[in-house]
């Protein structure tokens, strides 16, 4: 285990990884992890085609060999032919988390009633936990801000790095026993000190 998050961004497009078209989703979930979190983190940003295999290849990579704790997906959850990001997560992970995807499109249905069509999921791969957010900007925060709450402790079951969030901005919800590694029984865990 690793003090140190590495946490994989990919933006699925295929506009977007020729170039044209501005990618908004990738620095739209990055900006909203440099609000929720205060631990030491680094993002690996991939931008993609709507290609399942590529999709597949990326999601391996990040979680085996980059070894990035979490990787947020954004774009290719919808109806659309070309839409296969919850196949290609599906196929890369060895259990899935089907919470999420239900807590995301519950949220996401308060806005707009076309939630209904986005099928993102979330899995496990190894330690890595890997979920499917939508591409818009305004849906991924609301999403982001839903299912956060539940991340860092998952990411403790998986034996990853521990994650501070900014409690006034998205508390994290751990067990009264859950205690950062490294800390004396009966302390409450805190932000790490830096």
């Amino acid at each position: 285990m690793t003090d140190h998050a590495r946490i994989g961004l990919v933006t699925v497009s295929d506009r977007a990884s020729r170039g044209e078209y501005e990618d908004k989703g990738g620095p739209a979930i990055e900006a909203e992890l440099f609000k929720i979190l205060l631990s030491d983190w680094e993002a690996v940003n991939v931008v993609i085609p709507d290609e399942r295999k590529v999709i597949e290849a990326t999601l391996i990579d990040l979680c085996d060999h980059e070894q990035c704790c979490l990787i947020l997906t954004t774009g290719g959850t919808g109806p659309a032919i070309r839409d296969v990001t919850p196949e290609a997560t599906a196929a890369v992970c060895s259990k899935l988390m089907p919470g999420f995807g239900e807590l995301m499109r519950s949220e996401s249905l308060k806005a707009v009633p076309t939630a209904i069509l986005s099928r993102q999921i979330a899995g496990i791969r190894g330690r890595s936990l890997v979920i499917n957010l939508p591409g818009n900007p305004p849906a991924i925060h609301d999403c982001l801000m839903a299912v956060f709450p539940a991340v860092p402790y998952c990411i403790d079951l998986l034996e990853g790095p521990w994650l501070d969030t900014d409690p006034e901005y998205c508390p994290a919800f751990r067990p009264k026993h859950a205690k950062k590694p490294g800390t004396k029984p009966g302390t409450k865990p805190g932000p790490a000190a830096g």
